[in-house]
């Protein structure tokens, strides 16, 4: 329990991090470009503690469950004292403006990045393209009719181990069997399983390509007509996880960056319909694990795989929270900062069409036209909020049963 309780406040600890780098990816951005800082604070409620250094004060309050970075003049409607009124936010060009709101994301992307990259050069990165890479090549390969028999750890003498006698080794990415290409662990089982005797296995270990020959025997498995076949075998499991060095870390990292950003995306745009199952869940149906957590769910998920060891899962889950925040908060919708870009380049579009006219620019929106938009997506946004708590706390989604 001990070690679950660790694991959930390092968790947590992780998610506070990453808030805070968000705000400070804002707040240093709007510096670089020169607009005035009042305030930056980690965490909400009572101030327990801060300083001031230069123009900005910094603190750090009682609740850490966010925080705020506080730009003068960040909308029209925001008062500024004369002094910072030439240094106010929605003075400064549109692309100025739009990298300020955005560096709060693309901090989220970058830490994303830094922990997928960590992953890659101490455990590996998930195996999610099904890559025929060797995780374990067993002492023997077994015949039977059941799945107890085959997957017996005990080997009888006699039992053969072609792919240990080879040679293969964890690690090893099997290429090619009996020269029919494996892109992926899927094709390597239809070529071994239709080999037989003397057969020459293309490996790439340590960038380099050998060519092994595994003595492929036939052994009995169960058929999918109920009845038996017979199948080749070598003795290999899949790698979950492929491991990288420092240098291919950084492109391994990148790509895989890239994949979660599109899978991200994808579960977002998923997000409505999977409502009515949490709903389900809160009133004793069966969690489905695809359904949204809130960072309390992470947390304790989090907690779990410290629980049991799975540091590659906590590790997955806070990229994948990153990721999340990042592309959520650009959405063009008041008042995450996207909705601000959003206003930012209508306004930018807006002045372009008003000098084609003839006419002068229009000025900064007047955003109490839009508090009752904004009102209505906080109250969605908190609902959303209050049911994925609720389904966390009375029917959590769990690592194991």
């Amino acid at each position: 329990m001990l070690v679950y309780i660790l694991g959930v406040a390092l968790f947590a600890l992780g998610i506070c991090v990453s808030v805070a780098l968000h705000e400070a990816g804002h707040m240093l951005t709007a510096k670089a470009f020169g607009m005035k800082v009042r305030r930056y604070f980690v965490g909400f409620g009572p101030t327990i503690f801060s300083f001031r250094r230069g123009e900005t004060e910094y603190g750090l309050k009682a609740i850490p469950l966010g925080g705020f970075c506080d730009i003068a003049g960040m909308t029209a409607l925001d008062e500024v004292t004369p002094d910072e009124a030439p240094r106010a936010m929605y003075r400064f060009k549109t692309w100025k403006r739009t990298v300020v709101l955005s560096a709060g994301s693309f901090t989220h992307f970058v830490l994303g990045f830094i922990v997928l990259y960590l992953m890659a050069i101490t455990m590996g990165l998930p195996n999610l393209t099904n890559k025929p890479v060797v995780d374990e090549v067993s002492q023997c390969v077994r015949g039977g009719t059941t799945a107890e028999q085959i997957n017996n750890p005990v080997c009888q003498p006699g039992d053969p181990a072609p792919a240990l006698a080879a040679g293969v080794q964890s690690g090893d990415e099997i290429v090619s069997v009996g020269g029919t290409p494996t892109p992926q662990w899927s094709d390597l089982l239809v070529a071994v399983q239709g080999a037989s005797g003397p057969t020459e296995v293309e490996v790439l270990r340590d960038g380099e390509t050998m060519t092994l020959t595994v003595d492929v025997p036939r052994v009995t498995r169960p058929a999918d007509n109920g009845g038996t076949e017979q199948v080749g075998a070598i003795g290999v499991a899949p790698a979950s996880l492929l491991p990288y060095g420092p240098v291919a870390a950084l492109g391994g990292s990148l790509s895989f960056t890239g994949d979660m950003l599109v899978e991200t995306w994808n579960r977002l745009l998923e997000f409505p319909e999977r409502i009515p199952a949490v709903v389900e869940a809160i009133f004793g149906g069966e969690r489905d694990p695809n359904t949204p957590v809130s960072v309390v769910g992470a947390s304790r998920i989090g907690g779990e795989a410290v629980e049991q060891g799975l540091w590659e899962v906590f590790l997955f889950l806070l990229a994948s929270l990153n990721f999340f925040v990042g592309i959520f908060n650009l959405l063009p919708l008041l008042p995450l900062d996207g909705g601000h870009i959003a206003v930012t380049w209508y306004e930018r579009v807006r002045d372009w069409f008003r000098k084609l006219r003839g006419k002068v620019p229009g000025g900064p929106v007047d955003y109490t036209k839009l508090n009752a938009v904004t009102a209505v997506i906080v109250v969605i946004g908190g609902a959303v909020v209050l049911l994925t708590v609720t389904a966390d706390i009375v029917n959590p989604i769990r690592l194991s049963p």
